[in-house]
């Protein structure tokens, strides 16, 4: 998977849901093929689509996107 196809998946799939979604809500949603994201690319799509990441209950980071 390219950089550029992870990034529109997961750009338009947050885009839907205001309230965010976890990396293990994203990975089974769009059948992503890896076991945790790659940092170079969240930091990327930080900049590139505002991904931002907050704490949620426990451990989970819920990402979310600016509208």
């Amino acid at each position: 998977m390219t950089y550029i196809l992870f990034k529109n998946l997961i750009h338009s799939d947050l885009r839907k849901r205001s309230t965010g979604k976890t990396w293990k809500e994203l990975k089974n949603d769009l059948a992503l093929p890896y076991d945790r994201p790659c940092p170079e690319w969240m930091k990327k799509l930080e900049r590139e689509i505002g991904l931002s990441r907050q704490k949620g209950q426990g451990r989970e980071l819920v990402w979310r996107v600016k509208r």
